[in-house]
């Protein structure tokens, strides 16, 4: 049993650190500024994504409500680590935009909490609040760095291949609104990902039960 466990929580380290990575690499704001609005949607879907799973994980794993808070802020505590060594490299990273993923984190908390522990009103109201929050938060991230142009010009790539050339911004696509479309699929699409970390821990349990 004992080697179950330490794998169990080996496990939730690696779903930490990975959700990281994927994170911060979701939400590079040098790449946001090749694509601008286009690729805008797709940042809080992927963020929404890794934090839904994983503080679903977490939260009906413990049962304890405030563990996805505890979740999204190791989350920031990786990601400060990780965008300190990019910037001694000399990306221009801001320690300001990480704990974004917090406020979402504390509404999925909420509804665990509020509805006594009910795993499938954490899906559904969890799942449509986080979906709908970290587009919010995720251009509140944007709008709190440096100008992406100024920081495009500022830091080049020189490796870039010619066929990723940056293109000027595709303003208007979406209907110029890419926080109420990355809402609106996250709303949808966030409470597959919360059932989704309900039922890694089925699978945990089950297993380290056997």
């Amino acid at each position: 049993v004992w080697l179950r466990r330490c794998t169990h929580y080996l496990f939730i380290v690696v779903v930490a650190v990975n959700s990281t990575l994927l994170t911060i690499n979701a939400g590079d704001y040098i790449f946001y500024t090749d694509w601008a609005w286009t690729s805008f949607v797709v940042f809080p879907i992927s963020q929404t994504l890794m934090l839904t799973v994983g503080a679903c994980y977490y939260l009906t794993f413990t049962g304890v409500p405030g563990t996805a808070t505890y979740y999204a802020l190791i989350m920031t505590v990786y990601t400060w680590i990780a965008k300190g060594a990019w910037f001694a490299l000399g990306y221009p990273y801001d320690f300001i935009v990480t704990p974004v993923w917090l406020p979402s984190a504390m509404l999925l908390d909420l509804a665990y909490w509020a509805t006594k522990k009910n795993k499938h009103s954490l899906i559904l109201f969890g799942g449509v609040l986080v979906g709908m929050s970290l587009p919010l938060f995720n251009m509140v991230n944007l709008i709190t760095v440096a100008d992406p142009l100024e920081t495009a010009f500022k830091y080049p790539r020189p490796t870039l291949p010619p066929y990723m050339t940056p293109i000027e911004p595709q303003v208007g696509k979406f209907y110029n609104s890419p926080v109420a479309l990355g809402a609106g699929a996250g709303a949808v699409l966030a409470c597959t990902f919360a059932a989704l970390g309900c039922k890694l821990t089925t699978w945990t349990y089950r297993w380290m039960a056997a």
